[in-house]
């Protein structure tokens, strides 16, 4: 189980958005694919990623307008990441340490799929791992408060 590669379990086809799109297209996207999380790309390369929670602190929080570059809200300093042979269990240890609920998998700088605690959670095997996880993920949460 523990020996399962992220690979056999990641969103392949994920949405991403690049350079070129603005805020409103993020939130519109972000809607259509009922998901907080969009990687931004160049090409296949990996460069930043968006949470809806980019689009709120560093977009309307700010008063950017619909018009806003990505590149004016994105996360892009060290974005964390795992390989397609990275395990699921080390997966697991590196989204609780990193306290992150999605996870870009890239190989050679591209982004090839993306593992939330969800695609661990629904799958039985990782049930426990998924929510070993979110606990160690809400339990340093509440310690910031």
């Amino acid at each position: 189980m523990a020996d399962k590669k992220l690979k056999e379990i990641m969103t392949k086809d994920c949405s991403t958005v690049t350079l070129q799109d603005n805020v409103y297209e993020v939130a519109v996207k972000m809607k259509q694919e009922d998901t907080g999380f969009i990687p931004v790309v160049d090409g296949k390369k990996l460069i930043g990623v968006i949470t809806d929670r980019d689009l709120v602190i560093r977009g309307f929080a700010e008063k950017k307008e619909g018009s806003t570059a990505v590149k004016e809200v994105m996360s892009s300093n060290q974005i964390t990441s795992a390989s397609p042979e990275t395990t699921v269990d080390e997966a697991v240890k590196l989204m609780a340490k990193q306290q992150i609920r999605r996870l870009p998998v890239v190989e050679n700088g591209e982004l090839v799929g993306i593992v939330s605690l969800g695609d661990l959670a629904v799958r039985d095997k990782f049930e426990n791992e998924a929510g070993e996880a979110l606990s160690q993920i809400s339990e340093k949460d509440k310690a910031l408060v």
